[in-house]
């Protein structure tokens, strides 16, 4: 079987800067979209400011986030394969992976709740939304640690 380490070759700088371009997009949308639910839910279900925020949630989902999630996940496996990252010994990486998929789950819940309030149903306090709002930060400064440090 062949090896597929290296298999970018010089194309490597240029497939690692998309990927960082289109991290900063996604962590940008992820911090955003939150932000964006809590205005939301501080107008009256139905009014023009509502639908106005419901036409911008969706455009930043459709413009920035979605696309921007699906070139992240392209480029960096590009890079994860090009490196040897899912061998024995890159529990720095495996790490990192599991923070992803964490990410693209929150991803998906986000969108799924931005759905639900743009059909009018507002939680009873929009602290949850101000605390989740909280987890990309989180999940960026420890997967910068892992990528940059790599401390196992």
């Amino acid at each position: 079987m062949t090896s597929m380490i290296g298999w970018l070759g010089g194309a490597y700088p240029w497939v690692k800067a998309a990927h960082l371009i289109f991290v900063m997009f996604w962590i940008a949308g992820l911090f955003m979209l939150p932000r964006f639910m809590i205005y939301q839910c501080e107008t009256m279900p139905g009014s023009a400011e509502d639908q106005a925020w419901v036409d911008r949630i969706a455009r930043l989902r459709r413009i920035i986030m979605t696309p921007s999630m699906i070139f992240v996940w392209v480029f960096g496996l590009c890079l994860a394969f090009d490196i040897g990252a899912f061998g024995q010994g890159q529990g720095w990486f495996h790490a990192k992976l599991a923070l992803v998929l964490a990410l693209s789950g929150y991803h998906g819940w986000a969108v799924g709740a931005a759905k639900k309030i743009a059909r009018g149903h507002r939680p009873a306090s929009t602290r949850s939304l101000r605390m989740m709002n909280e987890i990309p930060g989180i999940a960026t400064i420890l997967i910068v640690i892992l990528v940059i440090v790599k401390p196992f």
